[in-house]
């Protein structure tokens, strides 16, 4: 298949040179340099690009986990959607974390499966619980389950992506990242939609680059079915933790932990996926049908997991740099630059404030204070008001963009995009 998507891009670059118009032999390669040829380009054509790539970003390139059998229907699959495209929106780098800690877990399809709730154990013919990696080396050695038999070709079959639709979208990323630098050599103004388009899909390599063998939108597990007669699965496996299962699947936080998200109040939502994603302790992280979203509860070792703390909040200040960038290579002012430069320095300070925390150590000692929790509360707020803002200028700007932002370089049209 990646000869394929390769041969077809050769195919294409092939007719696009025979297509073009030859040049006086005449001409020097410095003047060629020095003049390029120019076009122009529409609103429309600014706009579609730019949330095509955006689509590309915040959908197209999350790999979600395996849903409960009782939620895969069409209104709980859109749900689902929608909330991570908003959190994508809202803290991209919080997706690229969750695929590089699916990454450090996994490399191969089949480890990605099963960390996805691949395999879902059926007890009297109803499923029963989504088996993590360790439920499954455990219940096969105490003979109570059979090896799952699923190959790589069948767990490719249920994926709805494959590497030619994966590589569509990175070619439609990559042309986007350079036209913008094509605009940059030659000094032509970017607008602040499309700087805040390239902060997407610099973090959308490494989100494709950490999931590019899981399996994409599986709706349905693998069955795995119980032997055993004599004993049930809660004999040999301690699957309910800190949960308490109740009627029609609804789960229910025991006490301790209810106190333990109820510190950060209001902002409880928003703090959890962090929590688990980081694996952090009185956090529950499993379910019993389901792998939920951000999961930790597969353990790393101490140097992934500070590997990945570091990352995440490397990768916030990087999307943070490129929408401050926006203000040397775009042009506006009034209150709407202002709006723009406190929002960017604000999602790029908050989070080199945890590194410098986290390199001095006092992020550990801080963790159970309530001045600590306050901290966070009032940083989140702000954190998210920022980036909602930006957001919201991305379009807004568009009303009023000089006449050098209409024009392209020529061959930037040439390379298949959408």
């Amino acid at each position: 298949m990646r000869l394929l998507v390769l041969l077809c891009v050769f195919l294409y670059l092939v007719g696009v040179i025979r297509a073009a118009p030859t040049t006086n032999t005449t001409d020097t390669t410095s003047d060629i340099f020095k003049a390029p040829s120019f076009t122009t380009r529409t609103l429309w054509s600014i706009i579609s690009s730019s949330v095509l790539t955006l689509f590309a970003c915040v959908y197209s390139a999350i790999h979600p986990n395996i849903p409960s059998p009782k939620h895969s229907g069409y209104p709980h699959t859109l749900w689902r959607q929608l909330g991570m495209m908003i959190m994508a929106l809202i803290l991209p780098e919080l997706i690229v974390t969750w695929a590089m800690r699916q990454w450090f877990s996994a490399h191969q399809t089949h480890s990605f499966f099963v960390l996805m709730g691949g395999f879902m154990l059926y007890v009297d013919g109803k499923p029963c619980l989504t088996l993590r990696p360790d439920y499954i080396l455990k219940l096969i050695r105490e003979g109570c389950i059979d090896v799952p038999t699923l190959t790589a070709k069948q767990i490719h079959d249920r994926s709805k992506g494959n590497v030619i639709s994966k590589g569509l979208v990175i070619l439609q990323v990559a042309w986007f990242v350079i036209q913008l630098l094509t605009r940059a050599i030659y000094h032509l103004e970017t607008t602040q939609l499309e700087m805040g388009t390239l902060a997407f899909a610099v973090l959308n390599f490494l989100t494709y680059a950490a999931w590019w063998n899981k399996p994409l939108d599986v709706q349905c597990p693998h069955p795995v079915y119980w032997k055993l007669t004599e004993s049930m699965p809660e004999d040999h496996i301690e699957y309910v933790c800190a949960l308490t299962v109740i009627a029609a699947d609804h789960v229910s936080l025991s006490v301790s932990d209810r106190d333990e998200l109820a510190r950060f109040g209001i902002l409880a939502p928003f703090f959890r996926p962090i929590l688990e994603l980081l694996g952090i302790p009185d956090i529950p992280t499993s379910r019993k049908l389901q792998v939920p979203t951000f999961d930790g509860s597969i353990n790393l070792e101490d140097s992934d997991k500070n590997v990945l703390k570091i990352a995440a909040l490397l990768m916030a200040i990087i999307f943070g740099v490129i929408y401050y960038m926006a203000c040397i290579f775009t042009l506006f002012t009034g209150q709407e630059q202002f709006l723009w430069f406190m929002s960017a320095s604000v999602i790029i300070w908050i989070p080199l404030f945890y590194v410098v925390a986290l390199f001095r150590l006092v992020l550990l000692s801080w963790l159970s204070t309530p001045f600590y929790i306050l901290v966070c509360s009032l940083q989140a707020i702000l954190y998210i008001t920022a980036r909602t803002v930006l957001l919201v200028l991305m379009f807004t700007t568009l009303r009023d963009i000089s006449p050098d932002a209409y024009k392209a370089v020529s061959w930037t049209s040439l390379v298949p995009h959408l």
